[in-house]
């Protein structure tokens, strides 16, 4: 599907070359450009922010990085988008995250050990067994293309050939299923027809790796990101906004908060959802919250791909805690465990 004659737009991405959001940018670019209409220019930034800044200004579309499924949400990203007056999500794409440790050709005693702060964190393994000291990068192919020889740096593979970089040892990520996703920004007076537009591609951006479980042949839904603030807090006020989401039978994919900054026991409340605003069951749900006069704002609308719903195995869940093995005759729970 084509949006019409092919223009030209910039697509403002987290630079410099070799971040992965680089890569995600390229493997973006050469599937929505195509489907719709337009020539992509990939534009590089040296900080997230003023990714979000060049949409809101409407000089282009934008990448991000969204959520890693080892660290979480990537909580600035998230900030500054719900912080946006003219930013919204039209896409997402997914990309399996490895990382390599690289040092200079020339380089001397090792002292310390860079990336961007989400690398360092998804790393920890390999950094405690260097003893290195570390520090924080604005990025990850950063890191590499400003190397000193006292440092290793962490990043994606392209990283070595495009910065003239030694491998000192490859895939060092403490989880080898590492995967993070990505949103696609635009003016929010795009995104709307942009997602739309996207709706019918055979292929969703991105996700064609079927061992992930992405494969879907055809969007068969939207998925939305949205942000909820009660204007009055209290008792029960999260429980009746969880209740009207699920009374009306949506299915709710991610639900996480952010304190409203500097404000004591006030919050914003982001929800991942199964539908789009325009369709009924969300669409009605947004404006009963309106009319009690909540504060809602759509962060993304984009075609839903098919997701996994693997179960959680017990070798996944952290070391102490209570559970239930229903399976095996066990008297009851350990009540220590409770508190």
């Amino acid at each position: 599907m084509s949006t019409g004659q092919t223009s030209r737009v910039d697509l403002y991405y987290l630079g410099p070359q070799g971040s992965f959001t680089h890569q995600a940018a390229v493997e973006s670019s050469a599937c929505i450009g195509p489907a719709l209409g337009r020539q992509v220019t990939l534009v590089p930034c040296d900080r997230a922010t003023r990714i979000v800044d060049a949409v809101e200004a409407g000089r282009g579309w934008g990448i991000i990085a969204w959520e890693n499924n080892v660290e979480g949400h990537v909580i600035p990203n998230m900030d500054a988008l719900i912080d946006s007056t003219n930013v919204a999500g039209f896409g997402r794409t997914g990309l399996s995250i490895v990382f390599d440790a690289f040092v200079r050709p020339d380089h001397g005693d090792l002292t310390t050990i860079s990336a961007h702060p989400h690398g360092l964190a998804q790393c920890r393994e390999f950094i405690r067994s260097t003893g290195l000291r570390e520090e924080a990068a604005s990025s990850n192919a950063a890191a590499c293309r400003d190397l000193r020889r006292d440092q290793v740096a962490l990043g994606p593979r392209i990283c070595g050939s495009l910065y003239g970089l030694e491998t000192r040892r490859s895939a060092v990520q403490d989880y080898r299923g590492a995967r993070t996703d990505f949103l696609l920004l635009a003016p929010r007076g795009e995104a709307a027809g942009l997602a739309r537009a996207m709706f019918g591609q055979p292929e969703p951006c991105g996700q064609g790796d079927a061992e992930n479980g992405a494969r879907s042949g055809s969007h068969r839904e939207f998925e939305s990101i949205v942000t909820f603030i009660p204007l009055h807090t209290g008792s029960g006020v999260l429980a009746d906004l969880l209740d009207r989401l699920r009374d009306t039978g949506l299915n709710m994919t991610s639900f996480m908060s952010r304190p409203i900054k500097g404000n004591d026991g006030t919050y914003s409340f982001i929800a991942t959802i199964d539908a789009a605003p325009w369709e009924p069951s969300l669409g009605g749900v947004m404006q009963d919250l309106l009319d009690r006069g909540d504060w809602i704002k759509t962060l993304a609308v984009y075609p839903r791909r098919e997701r996994p719903d693997p179960p959680v195995l017990d070798w996944m869940l952290p070391r102490a805690g209570a559970w239930m093995e229903r399976h095996l005759d066990k008297p009851g729970i350990d009540k220590e465990l409770l508190w």
